[in-house]
């Protein structure tokens, strides 16, 4: 049998975005049995894909070794020596466009980039005259590169594995037979994060009969957590590494979730993800994989949105609109999902 050829992706970075790879991944191995794969990101975000046991990772360093031009000939030469045949960039910034240019002195490398559909996201964005319809979603982009590359990837041909084992906390709830709601209040933008009196009166009122679990990272966010935990008896922050806590997510019965990575860790398991939306909008493409259940600003009041693609624009006016979500449709909508 003739060797498969060696497959390169590149995707550095942000936490969401390498998140959507995995279930590209997951059909590009299931649809291509005899596939060799390495992904080049960032280390942190190894644990995203501990499923793939035949996938292999090569970390860059992009403070030591690998910084700059000088250092990015370096990780070429690095990367050119595990030989390489196709290289998918889903990236397409501008460290992944110097590396795609050394790799086309190599005469048996075929590379392919991701089609962000700019044009597209600017006319979705736009303040006025804006054109409101759903665009390609980014994992269809994702696939797209590989199937310009010749491999077989359908999506819809996508199988979930089984659960992982969750971490063991029966000792710490209050009670182990309550289900499970995951709540990720954060998101990198102030554009895409929930009014926390209003998430407040939201936790408040699922966890009198559900143990709620909370997500989030950074100095403020441990320290809101903090708050809630103290506050609230079914409210808990494990303190656990991040391949644990992606086990944990596993085995929620429902995420809420912002704009953010977190909503894409627990769609990746088949958990249902409940996402609210502020100044960005489904339709751009980021939702969750496989999810359809959000919340939006109200666009009667406040039809400019989506007024950016990151969450980072905020309009004169604006401040206040994820104030049109109300609590209660939060608390509704989420035990609907637990309900059915």
């Amino acid at each position: 049998m003739r060797a498969p050829k060696h497959l390169m992706v590149f995707r550095f970075s942000a936490m969401g975005d390498v998140a959507m790879l995995l279930p590209v991944l997951r059909c590009l191995y299931q649809q291509n049995p005899d596939i060799r794969v390495t992904l080049v990101t960032r280390k942190h975000l190894n644990p995203i894909f501990k499923e793939l046991t035949d996938l292999q990772i090569f970390n860059p360093d992009f403070e030591g070794r690998h910084k700059g031009f000088r250092g990015l000939y370096q990780l070429f030469k690095e990367l050119k020596a595990l030989k390489p045949r196709r290289i998918a960039d889903v990236h397409n910034v501008l460290r992944t466009a110097v590396l795609r240019f050394f790799f086309a002195s190599q005469p048996l490398v075929r590379t392919k980039k991701l089609d962000k559909g700019r044009q597209e996201k600017i006319k979705l964005t736009q303040l006025k005259r804006k054109t409101l319809k759903p665009l390609t979603p980014q994992l269809y982009r994702y696939a797209e590169v590989f199937t310009k590359l010749g491999y077989t990837l359908d999506l819809g041909r996508h199988e979930f594995p089984p659960k992982p084992i969750p971490p063991t906390f029966n000792d710490h709830l209050q009670d182990p037979n309550h289900k499970w709601i995951g709540i990720a209040p954060f998101a990198a933008h102030k554009g895409k994060v929930y009014p926390l009196d209003f998430m407040q009166k939201v936790i408040g009122y699922l966890q009198q009969e559900h143990s709620l679990f909370l997500f989030g990272h950074g100095p403020e966010e441990e320290t809101q957590m903090e708050i809630w935990t103290r506050a609230y008896p079914n409210v808990y922050r494990p303190k656990i590494s991040f391949s644990e806590e992606l086990d944990l997510i596993a085995n929620l019965d429902v995420m809420i979730s912002m704009d953010s990575a977190n909503g894409h860790l627990a769609a990746n398991y088949g958990v249902p993800v409940l996402t609210l939306w502020g100044m960005t909008h489904p339709f751009l493409g980021f939702a969750p994989f496989g999810q359809d259940n959000h919340l939006i600003v109200d666009r009667v009041l406040f039809p400019k949105t989506p007024t950016s693609t990151y969450g980072n624009k905020i309009p004169k006016g604006y401040e206040k609109a994820m104030r049109s979500i109300s609590p209660e449709s939060v608390i509704e909508k989420t035990l609907e999902i637990l309900n059915r």
